[in-house]
Order: C-alpha cells, then structure tokens, then sequence
C-alpha cells in the first residue's frame, strides 16, 4: 500500500516551488516588459513614417461616401521620404553601436541604454522590411531599389545642408577676413613709414658727415696758400741776412761810382 502522506509532502513542497518560479517568471517579465515599455525610445516619432500612413489611410471628407484616393505618385514620394528617414537612422544606429558596446563592457553606462538601442535595433529593422513590402506593392521589384534611391535622397540633403551651412558662415568669415586684411595693410604701412623714416635719417646723416669732410679738406687746402707768401718772406728774409755783406758791398761801390 503506498503511503501518501508521506509522499504528500514532497509533492506538495515540489508544486509549491513550481508555482513560486512560474509567479516569479511572470512577475519579473511584466516587470522587464513596463520598464521596456517606460523607457524613453532612442529616436525621436517618426515623422515621414505618420505622414506615408495618414495619406494612405485617409478617411474621407464630409459630405462624400466615397473614400479620397491620393494618387500613386504622391504615395511613393511620402514612402520615398519615409525610407530616407530609415537610412539615417540606420546610419545613426551603426556609428553608435561600437562605441555602446564598450562603454557597456567597461560599466560607464547603465544596462536601461543597452535595451534602449536593442529596441530601437529592433524597430529599426521591422521599419526596413515594412518599406520593402510597402515598395513591392507599388511596383514589383521596386524594393529592391527603393533603398538606393532613398541613400541618393539622403546624400543630396546632407550636401544641402552643408552648402547652407557654408553659406551662412560666409558673411562672418568674410567679416573676419577684411579686418584680418585691414590689420595688416595698417601694420605694413606702419613699417613702410618707419623704413622710410629710418632710410631719412640715414641720408641726413650722411649728407651731414659730406658736409663735414667738404669743409675739412677745404680748410686744409687754402692753410698752405695762405702760407706761401710769408714763406717766401722768410726765405728772402734769410737770403738778405745770409748775403748781407756781399749785399751792403755791392751797395757801397754803386754809391762810390755815382760820387765819381
């Protein structure tokens, strides 16, 4: 005869723990699924997504039983502007995910950013596929391509925000451009006058130590013509003393034949 109240107890401890777990499990994925839900999206709403749905779901107007239909070509411009919006993103979610990954493993972020970008990884790739899907029923195939003509979209609007962006800044670098030129025609018209003053009195000084040497050699040549005379003078001078008596000789017998 098997004893069940001895086996009563284990089976009661082993759903006890079983039903523990399984609230447990429950509990802790709502929990994870509200936090999810809580936290603030990655990506702001998406704009072009709203736009391409409201125009293909439009309602119609008062007044009308029958329901407006947007013409094709209007849809695909709205899906067009949709999957650029999708490429930046996708661009975004790729340059961030390395740099995510090690601030995660080094513990410089909290685990709330890791599942923030897990879900926005993950919407952003149900996004693709919807836009593929919308573009194959447009067109067939057109999915395949619809990517490539939205990259172009995305590559011509960062070069018009870029020229715009170089547009707007041409007026203050071309302010900063002719006061950099007009601070330096100042400083070289400043060193041209300095060279040109410093040149100026150089030829003032020289002109003054011409001057000055003219006026030396000229002194000195007129000091021996004054002198020639009175050298000449002396030398008479000598010549009537050094001859006196042969002078005052010849003197007499002149004086001695006039007597006669």
């Amino acid at each position: 005869m098997v004893d069940w109240i001895g086996l009563a107890v284990p089976i009661a401890y082993l759903s006890i723990l079983v039903i523990s777990l399984a609230t447990f499990s429950s509990l802790y994925r709502k929990r994870k699924i509200s936090k999810s839900a809580s936290l603030e999206p990655w990506f702001p709403p998406h704009l072009q997504k709203n736009i391409y749905l409201s125009l293909l779901h439009l309602e119609p107007s008062e007044g009308s039983e029958k329901p407006t239909r947007v013409p094709d070509s209007v849809l695909k411009a709205a899906l067009l502007r949709r999957a650029t919006e999708d490429i930046h993103r996708l661009i975004a979610i790729r340059n961030a995910k390395g740099a995510l990954k090690t601030l995660l493993a080094r513990g410089s972020v909290g685990d709330d950013l890791g599942q923030r970008f897990d879900r926005a990884e993950k919407e952003i790739e149900d996004e693709l596929k919807d836009v593929v899907n919308e573009a194959n029923a447009f067109a067939p195939n057109w999915g395949q391509t619809v990517f490539q003509s939205a990259s172009e979209m995305a590559n011509n609007n960062l070069i018009r925000a870029r020229m715009a962006e170089l547009q707007s800044q041409a007026a203050v670098e071309r302010a900063w451009w002719d006061k950099k030129r007009a601070n330096t025609s100042s400083e070289f018209m400043k060193e041209l006058d300095a060279a040109v003053e410093e040149q100026s009195s150089v030829s003032s000084k020289v002109a003054a130590l011409d001057s000055s040497s003219t006026s030396s050699r000229t002194g000195s040549v007129a000091a021996p013509a004054a002198a020639g005379p009175g050298r000449g003078c002396d030398d008479d001078a000598v010549i009537v003393e050094g001859g006196g008596p042969a002078v005052g000789g010849q003197g007499s017998a002149r004086k001695k034949k006039a007597k006669k």
